[in-house]
């Protein structure tokens, strides 16, 4: 794990917008926070307070990595952050026989539906009997807190328990997908359920929308609202580089899954190094495909031409961009990858695939190259063409960077999600008790 504390640039700059007269206050509820892989939730945590949100911030699970890996706002957040899963067993029990004796009638029904919910499959039904475990408790942590509006990034299971949550206490709900896990495995995460039930939802793009939209009646369309993510292009902004003689270095960053097809760029790179092209490929993060990936990389034998990096922080990742000619994302699966923002934002030449929402990112020829997914031949001749055409890599990374700009700028977009919230938390209900949660 890289960790930098030193001269650390300002993150983020005081903004405020003034909600009228109400402060909503909101809690996120996430599945792991702060985690490595979703750094931006953290950053729309702390944008949405600088607006005059007033955010509460719960955990299923406590993060993935060393308090020593984590940035000083991540150890702020750590500290702050109710972690459901480190509840001792005497408060459990007090919750749930808090929860029994306070609304009998509904801590049943949240019960049975949570078991409805989970279908005739005995593991998924063991599940649901946890996720209303972790349901009780949210509901008591949210009235401690006097939240009462439940809103879920991803609609995995974290959203499942804020769902169940709606039966068991007066919680509102609704939900930021991304996709396409929750696509894919519509049924696993019943996900029409979740956006028959929920008051809104907010789609990071319109290929997410659209698949929303496949996914529901049509009388639950008016609820979707489009809500980009984004980055920071002051945060992730250009910095001097110089080419290392001789040597391409590529950059990919992604947790180390099938679904991000590295193999393929391994693959890519072999074929570049038979054809005298001199890359030198850096693997940035970790996962449980990592080992086989090592052993891939030893048989093809480009093993001295690749660097597995494991999990970096916020402050490691900028130098790491800073010093990539080409940052490649040759995924089977995304959303719209917040990697490729940055990599942008850093006026840095992109590659990826024509899957799912990536277009609306990425013009192809424009702002970055993008390839068939699984297309080995195609990725090596646009790692190619970068590496021979430093002026058209020049241009596309100056267009990228203006992309972002103008589509994916945090500041931006999170005003976006501002006035989301304000109108339709205000809408629902006019008291200014809300909460946010993320999966």
């Amino acid at each position: 794990m890289l960790n930098t504390r030193q001269n650390r640039p300002k993150l983020w700059h005081a903004k405020c917008i003034v909600m009228g007269d109400m402060k909503l206050r909101i809690a996120y509820l996430v599945s792991r926070y702060p985690a490595i892989s979703h750094t931006f939730i953290l950053r729309e945590v702390l944008a949405l307070r600088r607006r005059g949100f007033e955010i509460h911030t719960a955990s299923i699970n406590p993060p993935n990595c060393a308090p020593e890996g984590l940035t000083d706002e991540e150890l702020h957040e750590v500290e702050t952050t109710f972690y459901i899963k480190s509840v001792a067993v005497p408060r459990i029990l007090a919750a749930l026989l808090g929860q029994m004796f306070l609304s009998p009638l509904r801590f049943f029904a949240g019960f049975l539906y949570a078991l409805r919910i989970a279908g005739s499959d005995l593991r998924a039904m063991l599940f649901s009997v946890f996720y209303f475990g972790e349901a009780v408790l949210l509901s008591a942590w949210m009235r401690r807190k006097g939240l009462s509006h439940v809103h879920v990034h991803f609609a995995t299971p974290a959203a499942t328990v804020a769902l169940i949550a709606t039966r068991i206490a007066k919680i509102e709900f609704s939900v930021t997908v991304h996709g396409p896990d929750e696509f894919y495995e519509a049924g696993r995460y019943q996900l029409a359920e979740k956006l028959r039930r929920a008051q809104f939802v907010c789609a990071i793009g319109q290929y997410c929308r659209s698949q929303l939209m496949k996914l529901s009646a049509q009388e639950h369309w008016h609820k979707f609202e489009i809500s980009p993510l984004g980055v920071d292009p002051e945060v992730f902004s250009p910095v001097q580089h110089k080419r290392v003689a001789g040597q391409f270095r590529i950059l990919c960053v992604g947790r180390l899954v099938s679904a991000k097809g590295q193999a393929i760029l391994l693959e890519a790179v072999s074929q570049l190094l038979r054809n005298r092209q001199n890359v030198f490929l850096t693997l940035v993060g970790d996962g449980p495909d990592r080992a086989g990936l090592e052993r891939f990389a030893s048989g093809l034998g480009i093993a001295a031409h690749v660097r597995f990096a494991g999990s970096v922080n916020q402050d490691s990742i900028r130098l790491l961009y800073g010093q990539s000619d080409a940052f490649v994302l040759p995924s089977f699966a995304e959303g719209i990858p917040v990697v490729l923002m940055e990599a942008m934002a850093m006026g840095i030449p992109c590659i990826s695939t024509t899957i799912t929402g990536i277009p609306e990112l990425i013009v192809s020829g424009r702002e970055g190259i993008l390839v068939p997914p699984s297309d080995v031949a195609l990725l090596a001749g646009a790692i190619m063409l970068l590496n021979d055409a430093p002026a058209l890599a020049a241009r596309i990374a100056a267009r990228g960077r203006d992309k972002v700009h103008r589509a994916y700028n945090l500041d931006t977009n999170i005003d976006k999600l501002a006035a989301i919230f304000q109108r339709r938390l205000n809408t629902l209900n006019p008291a200014p008790l809300h909460t946010k949660v993320i999966a």
